[in-house]
């Protein structure tokens, strides 16, 4: 009977190869680059921000100069040419503002709205939750009630609270949207944080003297940071969201800082009549840059999870 010898292991390949030395940013950018609805978001939103930034460069018209309008253009139906030769390819609203222009402007203000709330709300959440984790106690008791008592109310409810007392204004909204988002992040944060609380490499940094704000900000926080991550790019396309509606309910932003929501709100009460651009253009803005924004965060979500690292 022929004896049979053990095979050779395989050389590694020069992909595999390659795999093993990338680094884990690398191996995390290579999956969301995988993903073609990831990209396809990722490219749809760099493309608004940019239009957003370039707005008073390449808008027709400047919406909220009383001196550009004609209250004789309108409500012109997309495409409509007005006597000055200017053609209005979405229309125009009840002022005689052109809908191109408006929604270029209208999406500086929803996409200012978004990131700048999302990014404070982090900012307080996640050093609020990292504490929580970090002091445990009547530290943490205190916290983590407040977070459960914040996360009990409708968000929409305590928003259109803040902003009946604190009146319209760009600044308000932001403020209300930080109030009522911050409890997510801190309540995320020190779930993570107690996990790596009690791991080897921080009761290291301890020993050798490390400050409470080092191991917090050293130690704790870059493990934390990939579920704050994903948190925080729903946030900004929830953010966007909460603040159309508030505008749209007339308590958000003033008519001379209009959003996506004041727009569709603006021509609401046109609907019926036909006029249907005035509302509709602004909302097709709006859902396209919330699905693009939400196909990012589904897609870090899934390439920050580690139950699917490699």
């Amino acid at each position: 009977m022929a004896s049979t010898q053990p095979m050779p292991p395989a050389a590694p390949t020069q992909s595999s190869a390659g795999a093993l030395h990338r680094t884990p940013l690398q191996r995390a950018l290579r999956a969301f680059a995988g993903s073609r609805l990831a990209m396809l978001g990722l490219i749809a939103l760099a493309a608004i921000v940019a239009l957003a930034i370039a707005a008073p460069w390449i808008a027709p018209q400047n919406p909220y100069d009383l001196m550009q309008l004609d209250i004789m253009d309108g409500q012109l139906p997309p495409g409509s040419t007005a006597a000055t030769g200017m053609t209005y390819w979405l229309g125009t609203d009840e002022q005689g503002r052109d809908m191109l222009s408006a929604i270029l402007y209208g999406l500086r203000i929803s996409l200012l709205v978004g990131f700048v709330s999302a990014i404070a709300a982090a900012a307080i959440g996640t050093t609020l939750g990292l504490v929580a984790a970090y002091s445990g106690g009547r530290t943490d008791n205190a916290i983590m009630r407040i977070v459960d008592l914040q996360l009990s109310f409708p968000t929409i409810l305590v928003a259109l609270m803040i902003l009946a007392f604190l009146g319209k204004g760009v600044g308000n909204v932001i403020l209300a949207l930080v109030i009522v988002e911050w409890a997510v992040y801190a309540r995320t944060a020190r779930a993570s944080a107690l996990v790596q609380r009690r791991k080897e490499y921080v009761e290291a940094a301890l020993s050798y003297g490390s400050s409470g704000l080092r191991v917090l900000f050293r130690h704790l926080l870059p493990n934390c940071l990939p579920p704050l991550m994903v948190i925080a790019t729903v946030q900004v396309a929830r953010a966007i969201a909460l603040e159309a509606t508030l505008s749209f309910l007339g308590l958000g932003v003033p008519v001379t800082e209009p959003s996506l929501g004041l727009l569709i709100a603006n021509g609401y009460q046109f609907m019926l009549s036909g006029k249907f651009w005035i509302s509709f253009y602004p909302g097709i803005a709006l859902l396209v840059t919330v699905v693009a924004i939400n196909l990012i965060g589904d897609r870090l979500r899934d390439v920050l999870n580690p139950r699917n690292a490699d």
